[in-house]
């Protein structure tokens, strides 16, 4: 006997009237794939089928290097020991390539801001990741972020390198306030501060920034005052 179990979602009819969907699954393994890979960003439970069943249809091999992929890149991905970017190695690719302006580095918020910026060709600097901004709703303050290694980079053997630091950080409300306090801590150093071009939409991520908007704010980017 075949054990059907079920799973739910909910979608809104024309109305707006929410409608909830009942998911029947033939297997409790099949189950627990869609499940799992529902808590992906951006993938819901019809979805997550979908994709749980195409892998299903595919050659075990085909899977199982698929498994293996994401296991070696959970166990051997690391940050780069500099910049803090995602690395196979200590450093990065971008702080070991000697073809890198070492006069400039560009503050982000996430790998997905470096990935994003580099796909607009215009920037060829270097780029420290703070790994988040400051939000007090979400309990998250400077001492949370790769501020304190942006400063011992600074002060170390880059000091003497560096002409200017890019704020490139998203233009919302919390990512306007870790502009603001990094702009105070760099101050000291006396070096160049400037920040993108308001060609990214207000309180948008860089990430969704077409590569030629992000692009033109990199290279029309402002000094602060």
């Amino acid at each position: 006997m075949i054990c059907v179990r079920n799973s739910s979602f909910i979608i809104h009819n024309r109305t707006g009237d929410p409608v909830i969907i009942l998911l029947e699954y033939p297997s409790k393994l099949i189950e627990d794939a869609v499940n799992e890979v529902s808590k992906l960003p951006g993938i819901g439970k019809k979805t997550a089928l979908r994709l749980v069943l195409h892998l299903l249809k595919r050659d075990e091999e085909q899977t199982e290097t698929l498994a293996q992929s994401l296991t070696a890149m959970r166990t051997k991905v690391k940050y780069c020991r500099k910049c803090h970017n995602l690395s196979d190695n200590d450093l990065c690719t971008i702080c070991a390539s000697m073809k890198r302006d070492q006069s400039l580095i560009c503050v982000v918020e996430d790998t997905r801001d470096v990935l994003a910026i580099e796909n607009t060709a215009q920037y060829k600097g270097l780029y420290h990741v703070l790994g988040g901004i400051i939000s007090p709703v979400e309990g998250i303050g400077p001492s949370d972020l790769q501020i304190d290694s942006l400063m011992t980079r600074l002060r170390g053997a880059e000091s003497e390198q560096v002409r200017e630091i890019i704020l490139a950080i998203s233009p919302t409300m919390e990512g306007d306030t870790t502009a603001f306090y990094l702009q105070k801590k760099l101050r000291p150093f006396n070096l160049k501060i400037s920040t993108i071009a308001r060609g990214v939409p207000i309180g948008g991520d860089l990430e969704y920034a077409d590569e030629v908007t992000l692009g033109r704010s990199i290279l029309s980017r402002i000094a602060y005052d």
